[in-house]
């Protein structure tokens, strides 16, 4: 596994400086900061974790084009190198290679790869050598505990709050008879726990509720199981590779539920429609994810509007979640480059939780809880509405009324 060559610097650059410099003086500034993550390049994970990638090495060109991300420890803006390695999406080979960053290339700056799996061994590295990590988007609960101060969620809310809105949805609707079907996973498993406990607490018990393998591509058997207990609605909870076979295998069974929800086509509509169809997305719901929800006023970074036309001159194409996400992930490191007083990784954590609730970028408000989890956005319910003429589905905020774009269509034709 080659050293990523995407080592964008403005200036010539020195060898990665040390993770616990805590020198202030210009004299002592280190020749760049270095940031070390992993992508997948290939496996279950990638068409998730590249765009994520993309948006990160984003970040670090805009910021060397301006000489550097601003450092307060030393007044002055200072070059952004990446060091990154490809994981393949194995857990394990991650465990090696964040290892390596840590010890090896002795980054300043430590960055999980995309989701809850490949972010675990991150965030057990990163609390063993005292190096705070900047979890993307590995929302799963168990990562944050009180007596961890080595993480910070960077993008996205815990999955335990996602489906908040969805259970408001469901009760306010009166749609009692559930079925869920989830991932064996914390990021899954956690959002299955909220809808179950939202749903008693209204005096609904989900009428099916199974958890399956995280690389489960096959869902006949499941789809069966579900229908034989004519649910008024679905909800599959995966990653895209879970949602791509769920919806898949739902439209070729010739099954019809009255409503079905899955997780990413609200963050990947255009990888969802490529392996699925229009057809088979039609008046599903999803959660509405950054850039389907649109900040402009900001106080920093790029709003929505900017950041698209900025980043599709990269990276041309519909711009997604996960892009959004990586930019988002290079904004939280620049929040605490800008205020800590010293590059020790307490220092970066204490600046991040005294700028939290003060800071609103492209994805709404930056809030931490005390564990450094985020807890500043909730993501509306949304739905896929074909488009007359168009290959594609539009997709269209339903709940909460606050945000939405358009009337929910229950049950689906």
């Amino acid at each position: 596994m080659a050293l990523s060559t995407f080592a964008l610097v403005s200036a010539a650059c020195g060898s990665g400086s040390s993770s616990a410099s805590s020198g202030s003086s210009a004299s002592q500034a280190p020749s760049d900061i270095t940031v070390g993550t992993l992508y997948s390049g290939s496996g279950s994970f990638a068409d998730q974790s590249m765009p994520e990638y993309n948006g990160l090495k984003f970040w670090i060109s805009h910021e060397n084009s301006k000489g550097g991300v601003y450092v307060a420890a030393y007044k002055k803006r200072i070059p952004v190198k990446l060091v990154a390695y490809n994981d393949q999406s194995s857990p394990a080979t991650a465990a090696t290679l964040y290892d390596q960053l840590i010890t090896q290339n002795k980054v300043n700056i430590f960055v999980a790869d995309f989701g809850s799996v490949l972010t675990a061994p991150a965030a057990t590295i990163a609390e063993e050598h005292h190096m705070l990590l900047f979890d993307q988007s590995g929302t799963g609960t168990n990562f944050f505990t009180p007596g961890n101060p080595y993480i910070v969620l960077a993008d996205l809310p815990t999955s335990a709050l996602w489906p908040k809105p969805l259970v408001a949805f469901l009760v306010k609707n009166k749609i009692s008879k559930v079925a869920l079907v989830y991932g064996s996973n914390d990021f899954d498993g956690s959002q299955d726990t909220t809808i179950v406990n939202g749903l008693k607490a209204a005096g609904i018990t989900p009428v099916y509720n199974q958890a399956v393998p995280t690389t489960t591509s096959a869902y006949g058997t499941t789809i069966s199981a579900i229908a034989a207990t004519h649910p008024e609605a679905v909800v599959e909870l995966g990653y895209a590779n879970n949602d791509i076979a769920f919806l898949s295998n739902l439209q070729s069974s010739g099954t019809h539920f009255k409503m079905v929800f899955t997780v990413f086509p609200g963050q990947l509509q255009q990888l969802l429609e490529k392996n699925v169809g229009e057809a088979g997305m039609a008046y599903s719901y999803t959660y509405a994810a950054p850039p389907l929800i649109s900040y402009n006023s900001v106080n920093l970074g790029m709003g929505t509007t900017a950041f698209e036309a900025a980043f599709q001159k990269q990276y041309p194409g519909p711009v997604n979640a996960p892009e959004v996400y990586g930019y988002h992930t290079g904004l939280t490191i620049q929040l605490a480059l800008n205020h800590a007083n010293s590059l020790s990784q307490l220092s970066l954590r204490s600046a991040l939780m005294a700028e939290s609730g003060k800071v609103t970028t492209l994805e709404g408000l930056f809030k931490l809880n005390s564990q450094g989890a985020q807890i500043g956005e909730l993501l509306p319910v949304a739905q896929l509405m074909p488009t007359q003429g168009n290959a594609n589905t539009s997709v269209q905020i339903v709940y909460p009324s606050s945000q939405a774009t358009a009337k929910a269509v229950y049950p689906a034709p």
